[in-house]
C-alpha cells in the first residue's frame, strides 16, 4: 500500500500537468499499482482498493471497505492497458531498471491466466515470446548470478547495491535496505553446521532449507546443470571438500546455492554479510514461457504448450517431452518444470492453490484450505472503520 500511494501520488500529479514524460510516467506509476494490488488479492483476496491518497488526515478519510476480487482486477487489468500502451519496448528503456511493455505484457498474461482466463492470456505471452528483446540466458548456471543482472530473460527485478557500506551498527533491520540482506538470511549456515570449502559458497544464517522432495525431483529429472544452480545435496558437499557438522533445524540433506551468499556478490568494504548486492529476479521470461505452456494447454492447443516447455528444459539440458504427452499428462509435465524451474523464487505456494492441489502437497506440514489466504492484520482492521472483525478472511 505505500508503493500504491506513491504510484497514486504520481498519477495525480503527472496527469494535471504538462511533463514531457508524461505517458511513460502514468504508464509506470500504473504497472507497479497493478503488480501491488496483483500481490495483495493473490495473497489476501478481498482488500480495500485505493485509487486515491486521503487528502486529510482522520479515521472518516482513512475509511475504505473491502472491495471483490472481481473489482480488483478490473482495475489491475485496466492499468496493465494503459502500461502497454505507454511503456518502451526493452530495447528503448532508458535505464534497465525500469519497467517495459514486455514487462506489462507478461505480467497481464499471468494476471488473466490466475483468473483462469488463459485463451485470453495467449496473446499478451505471444507478444514477449515474440520480441527479439526478451529470451532465455543460454547458460542456466548464470540465471541468478550478479553478472546477468537485468539481462534478456529478466522483466522485472527488485535492484540492490552496496554504495553505503553498511555495518553493524548502522543496518537497518526494521528493511527498506540498499543491499539484499535475505541474501545471508537463506546462506547455508556457519557455526559449524557447514564447511564450504570448494563450494565457492559463503556462510549464511540457514533459513529456508531445501526439502528432500525438491533434491529429489532434480534427481528423477536427470536434472544436472539446473540442479547445481539451484541446490546441493551433502554428497555434493562433501565432493567439493565441504562438510557437515551438526543438524540444523529442518535440515533435510541439502543447501540452497540459488541466491546463495557468494564473496563475488557482496562489497570488499564494510561488513560482508551485510553488503550483498545481487537483485531479486521477481519476474522471468522463463516464467512467461511456463505460463504460456500452461495457457496453451487449457486449450487445447498441446503442440505450442510443447513447444514452449521444451524451451525450459533444453535450456537446463534436458530432452523434449514426448510428441505423444498431451492432455492432463502434459500440464503435469508443466507443474513439475514450473517445480524446478522457479525453485526458492517465491510462486509455488499460489500456483498449488489456484491449481487446487496445495491439500495434497502440503497437508502432512498443517495446511488447511484456510492456509489459501493470509490473515487480515488485526491492525489494518482497527485503524479502518470500514472494516469489522466480520472483513477477516475465513478461519
Amino acid at each position: 500500500y505505500k508503493t500504491i500511494a506513491l504510484a497514486n501520488t504520481i498519477i495525480e500529479k503527472v496527469e494535471a500537468g504538462n511533463l514531457s514524460n508524461k505517458t511513460f510516467a502514468i504508464a509506470e506509476a500504473k504497472f507497479m499499482r497493478a503488480w501491488c494490488y496483483f500481490e495483495l488479492t493473490t495473497m489476501w483476496g478481498e482488500v480495500p482498493l485505493r485509487l486515491e491518497n486521503p487528502t486529510s488526515i482522520s479515521a472518516d478519510a482513512f475509511a475504505k471497505p473491502k472491495s471483490s476480487r472481481a473489482e480488483i482486477y478490473a482495475q489491475i487489468e485496466a492499468d496493465l492497458a494503459v502500461a502497454i500502451a505507454g511503456l518502451p519496448d526493452k530495447t528503448m528503456v532508458k535505464y534497465n531498471f525500469r519497467v517495459s511493455k514486455g514487462t506489462a505484457q507478461g505480467l497481464l498474461g499471468k494476471v488473466l491466466v490466475f483468473q483462469g482466463k488463459t485463451a485470453e492470456a495467449i496473446p499478451y505471452f505471444e507478444a514477449v515470446i515474440n520480441n527479439p528483446a526478451h529470451g532465455l540466458e543460454s547458460d542456466v548456471s548464470k540465471v541468478w548470478l550478479k553478472d546477468s543482472e537485468f539481462g534478456k530473460e529478466s522483466l522485472f527485478e527488485m535492484g540492490y547495491i552496496t554504495t553505503s557500506n553498511r555495518d553493524w551498527g548502522n543496518h537497518n533491520w526494521g528493511g527498506r535496505n540498499e543491499n539484499n540482506i535475505h541474501e545471508q538470511l537463506m546462506g547455508p549456515r556457519g557455526d559449524g553446521y557447514f564447511d564450504l570449502t570448494g563450494t565457492g559458497l559463503k556462510n549464511g544464517w540457514g533459513f529456508n532449507l531445501p526439502t528432500a522432495k525438491i533434491l529429489t525431483a532434480f534427481d528423477a529429472a536427470g536434472d544436472v546443470s539446473r540442479k547445481a544452480a539451484t541446490v546441493m545435496s551433502e554428497a555434493e558437499l562433501i565432493s567439493f571438500g565441504g562438510s557437515r557438522g551438526g543438524s540444523p533445524w529442518d535440515y533435510e540433506g541439502g543447501i540452497r546455492t540459488k541466491y546463495a551468499p557468494r564473496a563475488s556478490e557482496t562489497s570488499s568494504s564494510g561488513v560482508a554479510e551485510l553488503n550483498y548486492g545481487i537483485n531479486l529476479r521477481l519476474f522471468r521470461y522463463a516464467e512467461v514461457l511456463l505460463l504460456a505452456a500452461e495457457a496453451y494447454n487449457k486449450e487445447g492447443q498441446d503442440d505450442k504448450a510443447r513447444a514452449e516447455l521444451n524451451k525450459i528444459r533444453n535450456r537446463a539440458g534436458l530432452a523434449d517431452v514426448s510428441s505423444s504427452l498431451t492432455g492432463a499428462n502434459l500440464f503435469d509435465a508443466i507443474v513439475n518444470e514450473k517445480f524446478l524451474e522457479l525453485a526458492f523464487e517465491g510462486q509455488r505456494f499460489w500456483d498449488l492453490v489456484r491449481w487446487g492441489r496445495a491439500s495434497a502437497e502440503l497437508s502432512s506440514k498443517g495446511y488447511t484450505s484456510k492456509n489459501d489466504l493470509f490473515p487480515i492484520p488485526a491492525s489494518e482492521i482497527a485503524k479502518n472503520i470500514a472494516l469489522t472483525s466480520a472483513d477477516q478472511n475465513p478461519g
